[in-house]
């Protein structure tokens, strides 16, 4: 009993060794970090002269999932402007989908521009769900 007792310890400490930094630190899904520093006999992270680190970049995720880092007022409007000179390149107008194709963007990374260029008059829409088109005004 005590041997299977070691094995499942050392085991436990090792898959949390080989976790990423940020989910043993309490920025991941898993433990917090008071919890992480019991069972590995770890101190937590200690604060420098009363600032706390920034988090970290959100990490890109296949498929699709997980969630978008914050972005600010001003990177939004960087990718409207870059959706408008799409779009008045291509008189034809294009699709959501194609937008994000040519921009490399992200699926969830292209609601909130479009958005706001359409409430700023910056583009118009024709269409339903996937069938809309957008065009430069």
């Amino acid at each position: 009993m005590t041997r299977l007792a070691e094995t499942f310890a050392r085991d436990v400490l090792s898959a949390i060794r080989s976790a990423p930094l940020d989910e043993v630190l309490g920025g991941g899904r898993g433990r917090p970090a008071a919890a992480v520093a019991v069972v590995t006999g770890a101190a937590p992270a200690a604060k420098s002269k009363g600032r706390v680190a920034a988090p970290a970049a959100a990490p890109e995720r296949k498929g699709g999932n997980g969630r978008l880092h914050r972005r600010s007022d001003d990177e939004i409007g960087v990718v409207v402007e870059k959706i408008v000179s799409l779009l008045k390149k291509n008189p034809t107008g294009l699709r959501a989908e194609q937008i994000r194709e040519k921009l490399s963007l992200a699926p969830k990374e292209l609601p909130r521009p479009i958005k706001d260029a359409l409430s700023g008059k910056k583009i118009t829409a024709k269409g339903q769900k996937r069938a809309t088109t957008y065009f430069a005004k």
